[in-house]
């Protein structure tokens, strides 16, 4: 996975989505203001495992396999999310 490939600007950004989450263009948002689809990425920590933990509990689900990559100092992963 090229991980530049899903840096996203402040200006991409809608005010609920933080740095590494990313908009997919075709997505749209729910009747709720949630985006149907999240797509969370950053380095293999606790923070990370936590940002998808708390995507499920509010009613997000996996989409697809994680992908994982290693730039030779830090794993970075990412992991796609959807509403159902």
């Amino acid at each position: 996975m090229d991980v530049a490939r899903y840096r996203v600007t402040v200006s991409d950004m809608s005010d609920t989505q933080s740095p590494q989450d990313v908009q997919d263009g075709a997505s749209a948002s729910g009747a709720d203001g949630r985006l149907r689809y999240r797509l969370l990425t950053g380095p293999d920590t606790e923070a990370f495992c936590q940002r998808v933990s708390d995507a499920l509990a509010e009613g997000y689900e996996l989409h697809g396999s994680p992908a994982i990559t290693f730039d030779g100092t830090t794993t970075y992963v990412a992991q796609a999310v959807v509403l159902p």
